[in-house]
C-alpha cells in the first residue's frame, strides 16, 4: 500500500525532474488536440449547414481532419519514444530500488492521465480561444461573407477526448512493453545503448540509390494525366524508402570508406567527428530522415500553399471567363432582343457591362495526331476537343479583321501552340494563314494539356463542310438536325460590387427561363463561388498542415539532439580527461551538427526540387498554369525555411555544446 501511495508523487516527479523532455512533448501534444479541436469544431459548427457550397468545405475539412489524425498518431508515438529513451535510466533505477513491474506500469498510467489531462485542458482552451478567428480566416479564404455567430459543439469536444484518449491509451501500452520486455540492467543501459552495424551496406546502398532513381524519374516524367495520383504516391513511397536506406545504410557505408582514409581519419578533430557519427549512425539516422522528410514536406505544402493563395483569382477567371452566358436558338432570340433587357438590369443595379459577347460556335471531339484531327482514340492524350468558328464570330469576339480565302483557317489553342502551316480536318485539307496568341474567352497555358483547339473559317457553309465531314465520320444519320444543333453563345462579364452582380444575375436567369429561344444558362458567379471555397479550403487546410510539419520538425530535431548531447557527455567528459581542450570539443561539436542538420537540409532541398516537376502537374489539374509563380515561391519558402534551419542549427549547436561539457566548468 506505501508503495501505492507514493505512485502519484513519482508520477508528478518524473514529468517535472525530465522537464527537458517532457515539457516540449507537453507543448507538442497540445498544439496537436488545438488542432484537432479546431477541425472538429468547425465541422460540427451548425455555421456549416448555411454555408454556400457547404458540400465543398465540408468534404475538404473531413478529408483533412483524417488526414490530421493520421500524422498526429505517428508523430505522438515517435516523440514520446524519446521521451521513454530519457526515462529507461530511471525506470531501470526504480526496478533496482525494489519497484515491481506493475508498479512501475502504475507510475507510467498516472503520468500518462496527468499529461493527457492537461494536454487536452490547454489544447481544447486555445481552440476555444483561436476556433471562431481560425474560423473566420476559413471564410476569408474562401471568400464567403456571413454575419452569424459561431457556436461550440459537444460533438468537438467528444471527437477531441476520445482521438487522444486512444492516443493516449496506445501509447501507455507501448510504454508498458518496451518497460516489460526489458531487465532493469538494459533499461539502465537503454538510453546509452549502442547500435549494431547494418548488415549489407553496399547491397542497401545502392537498393536506395535505385528507390530515389525510380522515385526521382517517376516525379521528372510524370504528367496531368488519370496515373497522376497514383504515380504521386508511388514517388514519395520511393523516395521515403530510398532517403531511409541512404541515411541508414548509405551514411554508413560512406563513413566507413572514409575510415579507410588514414590521412583524413587520423586527424583529432576527424576522429572524434567520424568516429560518433560511424558508431551511432544507425540510431540516428531514423531522426535524420524524419528531418529531411518532414522538411520536405514543410516546404512543399507551403509552397503549394503560398502559389494557391496568390494564384487563387486567376484561377477562378480562367475557369470562368464570364460572369453568366447563354445559349440561344437562332431566330428565336437575338442580341438585340437580348441588350434592351441587358441595359435595364445593369442601369437598376448600378453595374457596367464590360462586355456582351455574340459568337456563334460547334465543339466536336476528335484525336490529333501529327496535324491530322481525327476519330477520338482510347488513349485520352492523343484526344482534344475542336470549336469551329466562323470569320465574324472571331471578329465580335476580338474586334480584329482577318480576311481567309477558302482553304485557309485561323488557328487558336488553350495550350502549347499548334506549331504547323498546314493541318487536316477529317479529310479536309487546310492552311493555317496564322495562328493566333490571345482569343477571349479561351485562356491560353501551355501545360493545359486538355486545352481545345479553335479553327476559325471564312463563313458557316465553310463551317457546315468541316461539321458534315465529323459527322460523316462519326456515323451521324440525321445530318440537317446535327448541323442545326450549333450554339449561339452570349457570354456576360459586368463590372461593379459582388453583391449587385449576383442580383443582376440572378433576375436575367429568372427572365431567360420565361423567354422562348433561350436554351441554357450558366451563373459563372456560382461556378466562383464554388471554387474559391474549394481552394480556400485546401489553402486552410495547407495552411494548418504546414504549422504541424513544421511543429513536428522542431520537436524532432531539438529531441534528437537533446537525447545525443546526454548520450555524448560521458564521452566528452573522457576525451577532457585525456587532455582535449574546450576549444577542441567544441570544434568538433560543430562538425558533427553541421553534419547531422546539413544533410538532412540538402536532401530536403534535392526532394523539393525534384518534387515541383510533380506538383507542377497536380496544380495543373486544379487549374492553376502559372508555373512561373509556383517557382517563385518555391525558391521564397526554400530561402525562408533555411534561413530558420540555420537558425536553429546555431542554436541547437549552443545547447548541445552546453549539455556535452557540462563537466568543464
Amino acid at each position: 500500500m506505501k508503495k501505492r501511495a507514493l505512485m502519484p508523487k513519482m508520477a508528478v516527479k518524473g514529468i517535472v525532474s525530465n522537464g527537458i523532455v517532457y515539457y516540449p512533448y507537453i507543448a507538442a501534444v497540445i498544439f496537436a488536440a488545438f488542432t484537432h479541436f479546431v477541425f472538429s469544431s468547425i465541422l460540427h459548427n451548425d455555421l456549416m449547414e448555411i454555408l454556400p457550397h457547404k458540400a465543398y468545405a465540408w468534404l475538404i475539412l473531413e478529408i483533412g481532419k483524417g488526414l490530421l489524425q493520421f500524422i498526429l498518431f505517428f508523430f505522438l508515438l515517435y516523440a514520446n519514444s524519446f521521451v521513454m529513451k530519457r526515462r529507461k535510466k530511471e525506470v531501470g533505477l526504480y526496478s533496482l530500488l525494489g519497484l515491481e513491474k506493475k508498479h512501475i506500469g502504475v507510475m507510467l498510467f498516472l503520468e500518462n492521465c496527468i499529461i493527457y489531462v492537461v494536454t487536452m485542458a490547454g489544447g481544447i482552451l486555445l481552440g476555444l480561444v483561436l476556433s471562431k478567428l481560425l474560423f473566420l480566416l476559413l471564410l476569408r479564404l474562401s471568400s464567403i461573407s456571413l454575419d452569424v455567430e459561431f457556436v461550440f459543439t459537444k460533438e468537438a469536444f467528444g471527437e477531441t477526448m476520445l482521438y487522444f484518449l486512444i492516443v493516449f491509451l496506445f501509447l501507455f501500452c507501448n510504454q508498458l512493453w518496451e518497460v516489460g520486455k526489458a531487465r532493469p540492467v538494459d533499461l539502465m543501459s537503454g538510453s546509452r545503448k549502442g547500435e549494431k552495424e547494418p548488415r549489407l551496406l553496399a547491397v542497401w546502398s545502392l537498393l536506395g540509390v535505385a528507390a530515389l532513381f525510380f522515385g526521382y524519374r517517376a516525379s521528372i516524367l510524370s504528367r496531368a494525366d488519370s496515373m497522376i495520383l497514383t504515380n504521386f504516391a508511388i514517388a514519395v513511397f520511393l523516395v521515403v524508402l530510398g532517403t531511409y536506406l541512404l541515411f541508414t545504410s548509405g551514411s554508413v557505408f560512406f563513413l566507413k570508406s572514409i575510415r579507410r582514409n588514414k590521412k583524413v581519419y587520423y586527424k583529432t578533430g576527424n576522429f572524434i567527428t567520424i568516429s560518433g557519427m560511424y558508431y551511432r549512425m544507425k540510431k540516428s539516422a531514423a531522426g535524420l530522415v524524419n528531418i529531411c522528410i518532414f522538411s520536405t514536406m514543410v516546404i512543399i505544402t507551403l509552397t503549394c500553399t503560398i502559389t494557391l493563395y496568390s494564384g487563387m483569382d486567376g484561377m477562378t477567371e480562367f475557369i470562368c471567363p464570364y460572369d453568366m452566358e447563354l445559349e440561344l436558338d437562332e431566330g428565336k432570340m437575338t442580341a438585340e432582343k437580348l441588350w434592351p433587357k441587358l441595359n435595364e438590369l445593369s442601369a437598376k443595379y448600378g453595374l457596367t457591362v464590360e462586355r456582351a459577347d455574340v459568337y456563334d460556335s460547334i465543339s466536336l471531339s476528335c484525336s490529333l495526331e501529327d496535324g491530322c484531327f481525327g476519330l477520338k482514340k482510347e488513349d485520352e492524350r492523343q484526344n482534344c476537343g475542336v470549336i469551329l468558328m466562323t470569320l465574324a464570330a472571331y471578329e465580335e469576339l476580338s474586334g480584329e479583321q482577318e480576311p481567309l480565302l477558302e482553304s485557309e483557317a485561323l488557328m487558336y489553342t488553350e495550350r502549347a501552340d499548334f506549331g504547323r502551316e498546314t493541318f487536316q480536318f477529317m479529310g479536309i485539307d487546310a492552311v493555317v494563314k496564322k495562328e493566333l496568341q490571345v482569343l477571349y474567352p479561351y485562356p491560353k497555358a501551355e501545360e493545359n494539356w486538355k486545352g481545345r483547339y479553335i479553327i476559325i473559317v471564312r463563313d458557316s457553309a465553310e463551317r457546315d463542310r468541316y461539321v458534315r465531314a465529323w459527322a460523316e465520320k462519326n456515323g451521324v444519320e440525321d445530318m440537317e438536325a446535327f448541323l442545326r444543333s450549333g450554339r449561339c453563345r452570349v457570354g456576360i462579364l459586368l463590372e461593379g460590387e459582388e453583391e449587385e452582380k449576383e442580383l443582376f444575375v440572378k433576375e436575367l436567369m429568372d427572365w431567360g427561363w420565361k423567354q422562348d429561344g433561350i436554351r441554357d444558362e450558366k451563373n459563372g458567379l456560382e461556378e466562383k463561388g464554388e471554387l474559391r471555397s474549394m481552394y480556400g479550403g485546401l489553402l486552410f487546410i495547407g495552411v494548418i498542415f504546414g504549422l504541424d510539419f513544421f511543429l513536428c520538425l522542431l520537436i524532432i530535431m531539438y529531441y534528437k539532439q537533446i537525447s545525443e548531447g546526454y548520450e555524448d557527455m560521458q564521452n566528452y567528459t573522457i576525451m577532457q580527461k585525456v587532455g582535449m581542450s574546450g576549444e577542441e570539443i567544441k570544434s568538433t561539436v560543430h562538425k558533427q551538427i553541421l553534419f547531422v542538420f546539413g544533410l538532412p537540409l540538402l536532401g530536403a532541398f534535392a526532394h523539393t526540387f525534384v518534387g515541383m516537376f510533380m506538383v507542377k502537374w497536380l496544380l495543373v489539374l486544379i487549374d492553376l498554369f502559372d508555373i512561373g509563380l509556383l517557382h517563385r515561391c518555391a525558391l521564397l519558402v526554400s530561402t525562408v525555411f533555411m534561413l530558420l534551419y540555420a537558425a536553429s542549427y546555431f542554436k541547437t549547436a549552443k545547447t548541445y555544446y552546453r549539455i556535452v561539457n557540462r563537466t568543464a566548468s
